[in-house]
């Protein structure tokens, strides 16, 4: 359940996040914010957590994970959004490829973000592993 406040507590130097929300056929869930500053960078207090089909949660710092964006796709507004992620988690040999279900799901209100369905692919400890989830973005767009 999404319980998102305000976006008005972000830190100083901190512009908006990407906050991934992945459900993978293996049974495990994957949950991963990155909260990103002006010039790009990840914020040190970017976490997540790793949840195994047995329930068990194990948490992830900024330093478990990398998040690469690939590519750029203009929205009707005029913002431009990464138009796929690459996220790797070296400590549960998890390397994956997150793209949009459908390119196009900006929310056009009073603060313009990118928010929707997204599919999992790619491998861990090496086998095929596959999904779905949920990408919100902000920061993006220009006010």
């Amino acid at each position: 359940m999404d319980r998102e406040w305000s976006t008005s507590a972000l830190p100083d130097g901190v512009v908006g996040w990407d906050w991934f929300a992945l459900q993978l056929d293996d049974g495990s869930e994957l949950m991963v914010y990155q909260l990103r500053r002006a010039d790009g960078t990840a914020d040190p207090f970017s976490k997540g957590a790793l949840v195994a089909p047995d329930g068990s949660a194990t948490p992830l710092g900024a330093a478990d994970l990398a998040l690469t964006a690939e590519g750029r796709r203009r929205a009707p507004s005029g913002a431009e959004y990464p138009a796929r992620w690459r996220l790797t988690i070296p400590s549960q040999g998890l390397a994956l490829k997150v793209t949009p279900v459908l390119p196009d799901q900006e929310l056009p209100v009073s603060i313009r973000y990118w928010e929707g369905a997204v599919r999992v692919t790619g491998t861990r400890d090496g086998a095929a592993v596959g999904g779905l989830g949920y990408l919100e973005m902000t920061g993006y767009a220009v006010r």
